[in-house]
Parts: C-alpha cells; sequence; structure tokens
C-alpha cells in the first residue's frame, strides 16, 4: 500500500486535502468517488514537494507562449471531458493530453495546466495563465463546474458550444471562399488588360488617322493613368486599407463599422442573424452551466462579436441589477427582434431560460445557414457579369477603331 495526497472537491465546491492509502492513483479516485467527491489531484506523498519545486522552477516559462487553436481546443475539451467521467484524476488526465498534443502550442498549454495544478492551483486558475488558449466563456464554465463538481458534465457542454460554432464559422468560411476568390480574379484580370494589353493598342490607333470612338479613348485614357501612376494607386490601396484597420481598432471605429455592418444592404441582415445566433448560443451554454446571470451577461457581452450588440447586453446588465427582467431592455433595441425577446421573456417567466434561448440559437443557424447558401448562388453570377462587362467593354475599345476603318476601306 502506498500513502497518496489528494485534492478534490465536494459536492458544495470547496476543496478538500488528505492522505489515503491505496495501491495506485485509480483506487484513490474510486475510493473519492464512493464519497461523493470529485479528484483534482492525485500525488503519491514523497514525490509531492519535489514535483511543487519543478512547477515552480519552470511553470511560469510556459505560459507566455501556451496557446491553442479552435480546433485543437475542442478536441482537448471532449478528452479531458472524457476522462474525468471515466474517474481519471484531473491531473492524469492533463498529463495524457500533454503526451499526445501535436503542436508545441498546445503542449506548453498543458505542460502549463499540470504545473499550475500540481502547484495546488484550481483548473480555472491555471487557465487563466494561458489566455491565447482559454478565453473568459471557458474559465467561467471551468469555474461552474469547479463549484458544481460536475466538471465533465460542464466540459461536455462547452465541447458541445465549441463544436457548434466552430461549424457554423467553417460554413460561413467554405461558402466565402469562392466568391472572394472570384473577386480576386476579377481584379486581377482587370489589371491585367488595363496595364499589359490595352496600351500597347496605342500605337496602332494613333497609326489609323481616323477619330477613335468615345468608349476607346476613356479605356485608353484610363489604362495609361493606371500604367503612368502604378506605384501611387497601390500605395493609396495600401493606406487605404491600414487607415482601415488602424481605425476599426479604436473604440469609435469599431462602433461605426459595426453600425455600418448590422445596416448593410445585403450583408447585414446576415451579420446579425450570425450575432443573435452567437448570442443565443453563448447565454444558453452560460445559464445551463450554472455561471451567476451577472457574470453571463459580461462574457456574453464581449464574446458578441459586434459591438452595438454588446453595448446593448450592458446596458441590460445595469437593469437586471436593478430587478428587472432581462427581456425588457432588449425589447427596448432594434437590434433584438420581437421573436427574440419574447421568448426569452417566456423562459424566465417559466424557469426554461436556457432552453429558449438554444431554440433561438438553432433557429438562427439554420437562418444563417440558407441565408449564406442564397448569397452564395447571388454573388456567383453577379460576379461572372462584373467580369464579362469588364472583358466586354475592352474588346470593344479595341476593336471598334479597327472595324470602322475595315468599313471605311470596304466603301472605297
Amino acid at each position: 500500500m502506498t500513502t497518496f495526497k489528494y485534492a478534490a472537491k465536494d459536492p458544495a465546491g470547496k476543496t478538500v486535502e488528505g492522505t489515503i492509502q491505496a495501491n495506485d492513483r485509480n483506487e484513490v479516485v474510486a475510493e473519492l468517488r464512493k464519497k461523493n467527491l470529485v479528484a483534482m489531484r492525485v500525488d503519491e506523498a514523497g514525490a509531492l514537494a519535489t514535483r511543487k519545486a519543478n512547477a515552480a522552477k519552470g511553470g511560469g516559462l510556459f505560459a507566455p507562449k501556451a496557446r491553442a487553436s479552435k480546433q485543437e481546443l475542442v478536441i482537448f475539451t471532449r478528452q479531458l471531458a472524457t476522462m474525468i467521467g471515466a474517474g481519471l484524476a484531473l491531473l492524469e488526465s492533463l498529463e495524457v493530453l500533454a503526451e499526445q498534443a501535436e503542436t508545441p502550442g498546445l503542449k506548453l498549454t498543458c505542460q502549463t495546466l499540470i504545473s499550475e495544478v500540481r502547484g495546488g492551483n484550481d483548473l480555472s486558475a491555471a487557465m487563466e495563465k494561458c489566455p491565447k488558449a482559454f478565453d473568459d466563456l471557458y474559465i467561467s464554465m471551468v469555474k461552474a463546474g469547479e463549484v458544481s463538481g460536475q466538471m465533465d458534465i460542464i466540459l461536455e457542454r462547452l465541447a458541445d458550444y465549441q463544436e457548434a460554432s466552430e461549424s457554423l464559422r467553417r460554413e460561413i468560411k467554405a461558402a466565402m471562399t469562392y466568391p472572394v476568390i472570384s473577386m480576386v480574379l476579377v481584379l486581377g484580370i482587370t489589371a491585367f488588360l488595363m496595364l499589359g494589353v490595352v496600351p500597347g493598342f496605342r500605337q496602332v490607333f494613333d497609326s489609323l488617322d481616323s477619330e477613335l470612338p468615345a468608349i476607346t479613348t476613356v479605356v485608353l485614357e484610363t489604362a495609361e493613368w493606371m500604367k503612368a501612376n502604378v506605384i501611387t494607386w497601390v500605395l493609396g490601396s495600401f493606406a487605404l486599407v491600414v487607415g482601415f484597420v488602424l481605425a476599426k481598432r479604436t473604440k469609435q471605429g469599431t462602433l461605426v463599422w459595426d453600425r455600418f455592418i448590422l445596416r448593410a444592404p445585403v450583408f447585414g441582415p446576415l451579420c446579425r442573424k450570425i450575432a443573435l445566433a452567437r448570442f443565443s448560443r453563448t447565454f444558453a451554454t452560460l445559464i445551463r452551466s450554472g455561471v451567476p446571470i451577472m457574470g453571463t451577461l459580461d462574457i456574453v457581452a464581449a464574446t458578441s462579436g459586434n459591438q452595438i450588440i454588446s453595448n446593448v447586453v450592458l446596458d441590460s446588465r445595469e437593469s437586471v441589477r436593478g430587478g428587472n427582467l432581462l427581456s425588457e431592455p432588449l425589447a427596448k433595441s432594434p437590434v433584438f427582434p420581437p421573436m427574440v425577446t419574447r421568448m426569452i421573456a417566456i423562459g424566465e417567466r417559466t424557469g426554461s431560460l436556457e432552453v429558449l434561448l438554444e431554440k433561438i440559437a438553432e433557429f438562427y443557424d439554420a437562418q444563417v445557414k440558407a441565408a449564406v447558401k442564397s448569397l452564395t448562388s447571388l454573388i456567383e453570377p453577379l460576379l461572372i457579369s462584373v467580369m464579362g462587362v469588364i472583358v466586354g467593354v475592352v474588346v470593344m475599345s479595341v476593336f471598334l477603331p479597327i472595324l470602322d476603318v475595315v468599313g471605311q476601306l470596304g466603301a472605297k
């Protein structure tokens, strides 16, 4: 029999530490589960001091570099939930994940978590050392799991949330890839024709000694201006892009851009549906996981993806703090449709807010997918038409003078 020192969470969410005699760690975890305790850390008593010293030496070095992509984080969360649900101690689960991590960033993230947990910190506190990997939503849900003693269930919900969000993001990205590539091709072909093809016909047209059609004159002058000022307009375009990015990073710039996006003729309704789907899913996940309402509103506001919606949520937080229902301030904002605010109001009255929020998220997910598919089918012929018009104008400007000369020669 070996003496193990453990740290566990009781049903009230309090950390309980002690020692226990057992043959191995799995037996310790099983004994703790019989006592309705969730094992957070299990170590051999003699090795604990050495591990704490090693953690103190190297743990802090990993935090600044620790990071994980969204796809890696989904797999990490799902596997951690599975192992904890199967009865493995948290520290052992993290060690397994560190061993199988394929990227340096994820490996450093796992090693940071291991060092912090061995040092006596909770998992949520350890995750705060890795801001590049875990956001406020993730950390808040882990805290809720620690308090409730349902870490595996909370992690499962978190993994479901991540998978749904990532699936929607992938679909939007895949649907918009073709229009973006098509637009790049349109601009590239236009630049090639105006800079490489059209200017070469100037000498030919001058030798014809005839009056050029208006369309030919306009195209030639535009092409010559572009060729003569290519550095100017390239640098100007670059400066506009950089200026836009810098302006958008300011608080006022973000507000103006987000307002414009929501009011844009074609993309506005789509962006609004995406934001509402994210709002509803995040809200439902946090509420179902037991995160307090005020903390939930803070996180929802920070992860909404649109400053206009974020401001509305923050204003509603003050109203909720004053004892009012959440649906009341949301109903006053034109951003939230009546269907959303009424379903939230019903959820507040019936005590099933998270269920109705999930229904709203599912509804808007379907709406976004349909809108993206419709938008893609609309943009494709539109871009082809634009390309056809550009090529047609250039071809007409080149061949009309030649056809006029041929016609004059035939008349003679």
